[in-house]
């Protein structure tokens, strides 16, 4: 029993790490934010899901805690481009 909950409190711990780390799409320019730049990301063979997480993810790797995707598309090689700030 120790051990499960030893196991259950690195879970929410490491959980919530995460959380604090990853940046949030928006739909416009959040009020109080400024933009520090752009990224973009290319898939082969993903949907539209796998290119906004592999953008949300270089969008927090530069530090922005939320990120706007101003351009997406494609067809077999997706590709897009996102705003980030902070």
């Amino acid at each position: 029993m120790k051990n499960l909950t030893k196991a259950l409190a690195v879970i929410a711990l490491s959980t919530a790490s995460f959380a604090t780390f990853a940046a949030t799409e928006v739909s416009m320019a959040p009020a109080g934010e400024q933009s520090i730049g752009t990224v973009s990301a290319s898939t082969n063979g993903g949907d539209l899901s796998t290119l906004q997480g592999k953008l949300a993810a270089k969008a927090a790797q530069e530090g922005a805690t939320s990120y706007r995707i101003v351009a997406a598309g494609g067809e077999n090689h997706m590709y897009g481009t996102a705003e980030i700030y902070k």
